[in-house]
């Protein structure tokens, strides 16, 4: 359960990751995308019911996939973010909620290199670990800034550009640079008897 396209896009990248780690146990992973941001309180309660109780194909476990900065300030961090999920859907084995800190593009800045290539920007990588990137100017709205600041003239668009990014990239990078991303990750490498990342 997914937020938007752009974390849709990310899935294909995910999937190639996956497959080499768990041989013989890749689970399906479908994904359910929401306009804008997850539901919340009862209605999130309701949707991970109907995921997981499905007659004709139960799920058997629901990921919950949001951004911190949803434009509402709903959640303070990532920690806020799960824990209200958490609360929104009870006590559920089989619910593992995971955030994004702030959003899915912070994701993204391990991969400097390919931003500065697609955008044309000669802007130096941004400082620091990509998930502390914050509210005032989330990762999203950097890369929007940087791509029309760039040489190529381009504005980002998040599902293109996102994909064009991750390209050719060892997803290994942004997963030792982001801890929400590894969790997210681990979770699904735990559930299939994977080896989760240290």
């Amino acid at each position: 359960m997914v937020e938007g396209e752009t974390e849709k896009v990310f899935l294909p990248y995910l999937r190639g990751f996956l497959e080499p780690r768990l041989p013989g146990k890749m689970p399906r992973i479908e994904v359910f995308r929401y306009d804008g941001r997850i539901p919340k309180e009862g209605q999130l309660k309701g949707v991970v019911r109907r995921l997981l109780r499905d007659p004709k194909r139960p799920a058997d476990a629901v990921i919950a996939l949001t951004d911190v900065y949803t434009g509402t300030r709903d959640f303070t961090d990532a920690a806020d973010a799960k824990a209200k999920m958490r609360a929104w859907v009870g006590d559920e084995p089989r619910f593992f909620p995971h955030a994004a800190q702030h959003d899915f593009e912070a994701w993204l800045l391990p991969y400097w290199p390919a931003i500065k290539q697609l955008s044309g920007s000669s802007r130096p990588a941004i400082q620091g670990p990509p998930e502390q990137v914050n509210h005032d100017q989330p990762p999203a709205y950097r890369l929007k800034e940087i791509f029309r600041q760039g040489s190529k003239g381009r504005h980002y668009v998040k599902t293109r550009d996102a994909a064009r990014i991750l390209r050719d990239q060892d997803l290994t990078v942004a997963i030792q640079a982001c801890p929400e991303l590894k969790a997210m990750v681990n979770t699904i490498l735990e559930q299939c008897g994977g080896e989760i990342i240290p």
